[in-house]
């Protein structure tokens, strides 16, 4: 291995969690304010995922205040502490980008049944 994948491995999280798209999850996000730091949770519909080892990321879009929201979270950033799955989603499409000209109930997943 060269000296880059080693790096790359070393800061790679050991318990990556489990979600696939369509899931609605908790992201438990870590904030620095000042010297302090406090957890802050973001939950919505993950509408993508881009793999690619150390740099993977997810995309977590929600409606606050009528006015859609969409944060980009590294997997395997200390920044993101954990990801909690509410509810599981039924989806036929990898990247779920059409939610954003959805309003309303039309813009829900339906919810998979296990």
């Amino acid at each position: 291995m060269n000296a880059l994948e080693i790096i790359s491995n070393s800061s790679m999280k050991e318990e990556a969690p489990k979600f696939d798209i369509g899931d609605t999850v908790k992201v438990h996000v870590r904030i620095k304010e000042g010297d302090k730091s406090r957890i802050q949770v973001f939950e919505g519909t993950v509408i993508a995922k881009k793999h690619g080892g150390v740099s993977e990321t997810f995309t977590v879009r929600r409606v606050a205040h009528g006015c859609g929201i969409e944060r980009v979270f590294p997997l395997h950033s200390p920044v993101v502490d954990k990801v909690e799955v509410v509810r599981s989603g039924k989806v036929r499409r990898a990247k779920l980008y059409y939610l954003r000209d959805r309003v309303g109930k039309a813009a829900k997943v339906k919810e998979l049944i296990k």
